[in-house]
């Protein structure tokens, strides 16, 4: 037996055919893009955080919290101070510029959202977070805003309750 197209058992089962080219390659675009931006936005974010936990952000803490090697943090400092995303000071570490708190403040607004969505799913404290450091730079705005009308709408009750008739 077959699901009714475009109900959510279909949609969860996969479609019958495949959609046309266009439509098809959309979807790989939007991911090519985003993770190019991702490892930008991991360091814009990250320095922010540094920043507003009145620390300094210097290179060899981004490369300890990053689990990368300093050279590396380097060589990407280099390319954020290049699109005017971050300042750096000899001695004092590296600050962002307007628009590099912008794309943070941005950021951290989309982890936070994702965040507690994963949480109101009843997915775990540790794995809300992980997970969320990813999904955060792949999600759109319009499933943004979608995550938030579920949660607004009530989306931790109801998964309680699910949890307990479905023992999910």
């Amino acid at each position: 037996m077959t699901a009714a197209p475009n109900t959510p058992a279909a949609r969860i089962n996969g479609p019958d055919s495949l959609p046309d080219a266009e439509t098809h390659s959309e979807g790989f675009r939007a991911n090519r893009a985003a993770r190019q931006n991702a490892l930008v936005e991991d360091y814009v974010e990250l320095i922010a955080d540094l920043l507003d936990e009145d620390q300094e952000a210097r290179q060899v803490d981004l490369a300890e919290r990053l689990g990368v090697a300093q050279p590396t943090v380097a060589k990407m400092l280099s390319r954020l101070a290049d699109e005017g995303l971050v300042a750096r000071k000899p001695y004092r570490g590296v600050f962002l510029t307007q628009a590099g708190r912008e794309m943070a403040d941005a950021v951290r607004a989309r982890h936070r959202i994702v965040e507690a969505f994963l949480l109101a799913l009843g997915i775990s404290p540790e794995c809300a977070r992980i997970d969320a450091e990813g999904l955060e730079h792949y999600v759109s705005a319009e499933t943004l805003t979608a995550f938030q009308v579920a949660m607004t709408a009530g989306l931790e009750q109801f998964m309680v309750k699910a949890k307990r008739t479905h023992r999910l």
